[in-house]
């Protein structure tokens, strides 16, 4: 498999965006694979991933121009190997459907992460699949009076565990404006 890399990045919505960066990876002798933009109309921000080959290109060349694009565009931005595993928590409420197709889908291989953790404001019993004990399981129950201190145990599990992302696989809470911009760029939400 080649060493392809992947790009994903978030700025303010203005011209020439898209221009510069794939200018910058043609100039370096590398080939865009897959491209996904996104143009938030609500918050003006813009979001891009894009996979790279880097061929006989020069990476380290690359990165600096990134650096150089990314602070003249004041982007968030990260540059990885696709290879590289993202560390990853799995937050889920009662409905376990979610989480099943997630454990699924890694233990066949089909998701590249590694699982720092799974966190629930339900018991584990009430789950209705099991959980391989190589995943730490975190039951932080939540109610009005506790959500800040159960909120603060999520934030303080994703430091611990060095989590990249954080996957709410049907997590029927609404996280509090300060725990989503804790989180802000690395979580998503499942609800299928």
């Amino acid at each position: 498999m080649p060493d392809h890399h992947i790009l994903t990045f978030s700025c303010s919505d203005v011209p020439g965006i898209v221009a510069r960066v794939s200018g910058a990876i043609f100039e370096r002798g590398a080939n865009i694979i897959e491209a996904e933009q996104f143009n938030d109309s609500e918050t003006g921000r813009f979001f891009m991933r894009v996979v790279i080959d880097p061929q006989a290109g020069d990476l380290p060349a690359l990165r600096a121009d990134l650096e150089s694009i990314a602070a003249r565009f004041s982007m968030s931005w990260r540059f990885r190997r696709r290879a590289d595993r993202p560390r990853v928590l799995l937050l889920v409420s009662k409905f376990d459907h979610c989480l099943a197709d997630l454990l699924y889908r890694h233990r066949v291989g089909e998701l590249n992460m590694d699982i720092t953790g799974i966190v629930s404001n339900h018991p584990q019993e009430a789950l209705g699949l099991h959980i391989d004990p190589e995943f730490p399981f975190h039951h932080l129950p939540v109610t009005r009076d506790t959500k800040a201190a159960q909120e603060a145990a999520i934030k303080a599990l994703v430091d611990d565990t060095g989590t990249e992302l954080v996957v709410l696989a049907r997590y029927m809470q609404i996280l509090s404006d300060d725990l989503a911009r804790f989180l802000s760029g690395r979580c998503v939400n499942i609800h299928h």
